[in-house]
């Protein structure tokens, strides 16, 4: 009796103990308001266009031009990055070969994990869609590392081939950034002092008015290292509570019921 109340006290607690851990493995599901999105797009890193996660972002351009658009992602992230090129639809000299680039806050070029990121369009094609899915992102890495970290990220947009008599004409991109949130899994032990985004360093340093740097003002919800809870916790509570079930559950198992009965009472 006492042994199937331990167990069922080591259910309920799994059962407790697992809700959040599935919804950490849940999909980041914040839908901005598509209204408010922005509709153009940065010509460098340094005047890159602003979005959050979710929105749509569109941009009317030339052919050739360099388009770039940044977003915050935080630690456990995994963000995937969408792109559609609608192409003009007057008639074109040739292919046209798109590339969509994604940069960490360092400006280091991220691999992607899987996802068309560079595509031909054929001659009369009248779109072309691109996607990137980054590696999770980390909370702390080694410096000679190339992992993602917290921070700002950047979006490049731009044609790589194309025939001259096309260059200049006038095209629309569509531009989409989305995270899963990873958890446990990709979890780390440490973190960043601050997130890599424009300007933070110069933050701890004093500064007069005229000097004070304009960091982004995109956040993921929450805030920054707002991932430092994972299922990891939850799980590694878990083993700790079924080790110490298991501990008293032996115990009662091989302890016996008391004095052998072949024993004297008097000894």
């Amino acid at each position: 009796m006492r042994i199937r109340t331990v167990l069922t006290t080591a259910l309920l607690l799994l059962g407790a103990a697992a809700a959040p851990a599935v919804a950490d493995a849940s999909p980041s599901a914040s839908p901005s308001d598509d209204s408010a999105a922005p509709t153009s797009a940065g010509t460098s890193f340094r005047n890159a266009t602003e979005i959050e996660q979710g929105q749509q972002a569109t941009a009317n351009a030339s052919t050739g031009d360099y388009l770039y658009w940044s977003f915050p992602a935080d630690a456990g992230q995994r963000p995937t990055v969408k792109a559609t090129v609608k192409l003009p639809s007057s008639a074109r000299s040739g292919t046209q070969t798109w590339q969509l680039d994604v940069y960490d806050g360092l400006r280091r070029r991220q691999a992607c994990q899987y996802g068309m990121q560079t595509r031909t369009a054929a001659q009369d094609a009248t779109s072309v869609d691109l996607a990137c899915t980054l590696r999770t992102v980390r909370a702390w890495s080694e410096p000679w590392a190339n992992d993602p970290l917290p921070g700002t990220y950047y979006i490049r947009l731009t044609v790589v081939t194309l025939g001259t008599g096309d260059l200049g004409k006038p095209v629309n991109a569509e531009v989409r950034a989305d995270s899963k949130e990873i958890g446990g899994a990709a979890a780390v032990d440490g973190s960043l002092s601050q997130p890599l985004v424009p300007g933070i360093a110069l933050t701890a340093q004093e500064s007069s008015d005229e000097d004070k740097p304009t960091l982004s003002s995109l956040k993921p919800d929450g805030g920054w290292t707002s991932g430092w809870w994972s299922d990891r916790w939850v799980w590694t509570g878990i083993g700790a509570v079924l080790a110490a079930l298991a501990g008293i559950g032996g115990y009662a198992l091989t302890r016996g019921s008391g004095r052998p009965s072949r024993v004297p009472p008097g000894v």
